[in-house]
């Protein structure tokens, strides 16, 4: 009988000791053999690699930031054994299993049954030093920790920060209405709506800085100032992070070029802003494919916030899986609200 690793984190698990045991076939099979790319290897190269299926307890992207509990918790396992973290995402639990086999990926995290939220880690065959580092390092708190560390994010996510009032007096928005002025012209963008998305983004705090690392004004995120050639020695000052910010609104835009309306056009590109234009893309998709208008905000809105279901970020159609839709529905719909009462303030 072959040997088989596998590893599930769940309340009742059962820690394996360090000696390698028979575990009964799963019901999906047998892993097949593989190459044996074990724990010395993966620790020479730096990375391990986790195969697995999105999903909110699994692996889904939320503002720029990774989340999920079990991509937290091989984030902790990674650390452990001296290397970063890579994940594959796969789209059916066939691709990932068939992955895991031809030693693709170094561990799968899969979910063993539909209709609860205890998932696994899997380890194939040829693995005996990564399947023993695996269990020694694991304790049954684990796994309530980790959900109570993704729930703090999640709630650090929804702080508001009334550092400033939402206007300084009438037709005085900010301290900083200049520069929205300045590059609202520059940009293309109503400096009122500018204004507004900042808001949202950090209560006109130049110093806000959010769970997944983004800083500033605009909240611009690491990795997005690399690509816009803001230097992240810069990254809080006012007006580069406007600018900045103003900058990537209108390059979202022209990646939305295809919507003739401007004011829906602006809608997608700030709902894109806030979660990522590759899922607007995902709602775009589904809302075209039920006969709705995927150029417009109020028909997308609707799959923005069903992509937190099962039936829906699993859709052949969606690309970029899981979404915490709720939060990017609500960030438009009150950029919107707060400019209507902009506009009436001030000139």
């Amino acid at each position: 009988m072959k040997r088989i690793g596998i590893f599930i984190l769940s309340l009742c698990i059962f820690v394996a000791c360090t000696q390698r045991k028979e575990s009964p076939t799963p019901p999906w099979g047998a892993v097949q053999d593989s190459a044996g790319f074990d724990l010395s290897e993966i620790q020479g190269a730096g990375e391990l690699i986790a195969l697995t299926l999105s999903g909110p307890d699994t692996y889904y992207d939320f503002g720029g930031r990774h989340l999920g509990v079990q991509y937290l918790m091989a984030e902790r396992f990674a650390s452990s054994i001296g290397t970063k973290l890579r994940v594959e995402v796969c789209r059916d639990t066939a691709e990932l299993l068939q992955r895991l086999g031809n030693d693709d990926g170094d561990l799968a995290i899969v979910r063993l049954d539909a209709d609860t939220t205890v998932s696994g880690w899997r380890v194939g065959e040829g693995k005996p030093q990564l399947e023993e580092a695996l269990a020694n390092w694991y304790q049954p708190a684990m796994l309530a920790e980790t959900r109570e560390e993704e729930r703090d994010l999640l709630t650090q996510r929804r702080v508001v920060r009334h550092v400033f009032a939402p206007m300084l007096s009438r037709g005085v928005i900010s301290r900083y209405d200049a520069y929205f002025k300045r590059y609202g012209r520059q940009y293309g963008w109503d400096w009122r709506l500018l204004a507004a998305l900042c808001y949202q983004e950090s209560t006109f705090d130049p110093r806000a800085r959010s769970f997944a690392g983004a800083q500033g004004l605009m909240q611009i995120m690491p990795g997005t100032a690399d690509h816009l050639g803001l230097p992240r020695q810069v990254i809080n000052d006012p007006e580069r992070n406007i600018e900045a910010g103003a900058r990537y609104l209108k390059e979202l835009e022209g990646e939305l070029a295809a919507i003739s309306d401007h004011t829906e056009r602006q809608n997608l590109a700030m709902a894109a802003y806030n979660g990522g234009l590759h899922h607007i893309r995902d709602a775009m998709r589904l809302a075209e494919r039920d006969r709705r208008n995927p150029h417009r905000w109020s028909d997308v809105r609707i799959y923005v916030l069903r992509l937190s279901e099962p039936r829906y970020y699993q859709d052949s159609l969606v690309r970029h899986g899981y979404m915490r839709g709720e939060e990017t529905a609500n960030y438009v719909d009150n950029i919107r609200l707060r400019y209507q009462k902009y506009k009436r303030s001030a000139k």
